[in-house]
């Protein structure tokens, strides 16, 4: 069972449940801090410049009729189905162009689902269509009946009860909660009134990312408090006792996990992901299940693309048959593999987006920018195209930026020392240090399959290294 949010933390149930009981990574991240390059990641096992999903549109590829023919016959749900002999079970977001006219509409089901509840493109709690085995099942605005998160949520217990007992399965539950427009529960609607947005270090700092000025403290702490009790942790506490009393949750892998990070005010910028900071690029990660001991903790370093992999790896298939660029971390859930011989970096990409005239609201911007609140404050641009690479080693925990901007402009950050990233070392950094970096991030946007898991520049098993 996968459980994607999207967006933000789990609550307690969800960490008691699914944490506590076994393993929570401190050090997992996506591959694109965007909705639709995040979840096709997590489909394929691959990064974005392999899988070609490059924004939310369907110009930018997402759930378009090349993406079906190139990569969902491919997708790990397709390759549980068709090798592992799964019943398969999808409710939920899948990307947000799903079901657009041009794409094949609700009609389309994509390959790899034995049963499919998809939501018709992005997220919405009342008055949405979903797609039940590629038929079209319309939702209007009564809590009791239409509520998407219980919806999903009954979906999914039903699942359980009438599937095969013979089968191996595998559900994948994906809740726009936390997701905008953000409309909470009845039962929960006043429950986090007091809540306020995270004062960290970083809040409101000015003038790191150009078209941010300065952001909206009275809408922010608001937006917090109605994020939150959005995000219930009840499905989850349902699922997992659904299984305990059908006797199968003792042999059930269960991964929670989100497709982005966010912000709240962090440098200025309102509220929105796409960026290459911390809070945008890192997610909670947490599984349990057989042969996973309660109450680990793993620094390990892990990201979406290898939730394919580890999933596959679970069922017996081979990774290495795939094209994926990830890595099965099941050995480290098992605790068969120690730090020094796991991976030390990953890359993150982003392709930024902007509009080619001005915005009429915000004329002094002029054209390149989008996703502008009313205060002309943007939070993307043409020139927020960017590449990482993300290394958490012994020796280093570092993150290293390269701007597909005119004067490619370089950020790098010492994650240690400077947790809430707001002094770029880039000119201070030893130039033999940049110069590695370089290369390495050089190479892993061009990487694919085994090449995108070659030792990084501060690995222990790297030639690199040891000529240090």
């Amino acid at each position: 069972v996968i459980i994607v949010p999207a967006g933000w933390n789990p609550l307690s149930k969800t960490k008691k449940l699914i944490g506590d009981a076994g393993i929570s990574f401190t050090n997992a991240f996506v591959a694109s801090p965007l909705c639709c390059p995040s979840r096709a990641s997590i489909l394929t096992g691959k990064y974005p410049h392999n899988h070609h999903v490059i924004n939310n549109t369907l110009e930018g590829n997402c759930s378009s009729t090349a993406w079906q023919k190139s990569e969902e016959d491919h997708t790990f749900p397709a390759l549980l189905r068709s090798y592992a002999g799964y019943q398969t079970f999808f409710a939920g977001k899948y990307l947000n162009q799903y079901g657009h006219a041009e794409a094949g509409g609700v009609e389309h089901v994509p390959p790899g689902w034995s049963y499919w509840v998809g939501l018709e493109k992005n997220s919405k709690y009342y008055n949405y269509t979903l797609s039940v085995n590629g038929k079209a099942q319309k939702h209007g605005a009564e809590y009791s009946k239409d509520y998407l998160t219980d919806v999903l949520a009954n979906m999914s217990l039903d699942f359980l009860q009438y599937k095969s007992s013979y089968q191996p399965f595998f559900m994948m539950v994906s809740t726009p909660a936390p997701h905008s427009p953000w409309t909470a529960a009845p039962q929960y609607q006043d429950r986090y009134n007091s809540t306020k947005a995270p004062r960290d270090p970083n809040f409101n700092v000015h003038g790191k990312v150009g078209a941010a000025k300065h952001s909206r403290g009275s809408f922010l702490s608001n937006f917090r408090t109605r994020i939150h009790f959005t995000l219930m942790d009840d499905l989850v506490e349902k699922l997992v006792k659904r299984l305990e009393v059908r006797g199968e949750l003792d042999n059930t892998y269960i991964f929670f996990t989100s497709d982005n990070g966010y912000h709240t005010g962090q440098f200025s910028l309102p509220m929105d992901k796409r960026q290459l900071y911390e809070f945008d690029i890192r997610v909670p990660l947490m599984v349990r299940g057989p042969n996973i001991k309660p109450n680990q903790t793993s620094k390990m370093l892990v990201a979406n693309v290898d939730l394919g992999p580890t999933i596959l790896d679970i069922a017996g298939y081979n990774v290495n048959k795939t094209q994926m660029d990830g890595m099965s971390f099941l050995p480290v859930m098992e605790g068969k593999v120690n730090a020094s011989s796991w991976r030390t970096d990953i890359l993150v990409e982003y392709e930024g987006e902007g509009s080619n005239v001005s915005d009429p609201a915000c004329p002094l911007l002029g054209p390149g920018v989008s996703e502008c609140f009313p205060d002309c404050v943007c939070e993307d641009s043409y020139n927020n195209t960017y590449a990482c690479v993300r290394t958490v080693a012994s020796s280093a925990n570092l993150q290293y930026c390269e701007f597909d901007d005119n004067e490619v402009f370089v950020e790098v950050y010492n994650m240690t020392a400077d947790p809430f990233q707001l002094s770029n070392i880039a000119k201070t950094i030893d130039q033999e240090i940049l110069e590695k970096m370089n290369h390495r991030l050089m190479m892993l946007q061009s990487c694919s399959g085994q090449s995108c898991r070659t030792p990084g520049v501060y690995d222990s098993r790297s030639v690199q290294y040891q000529q240090d």
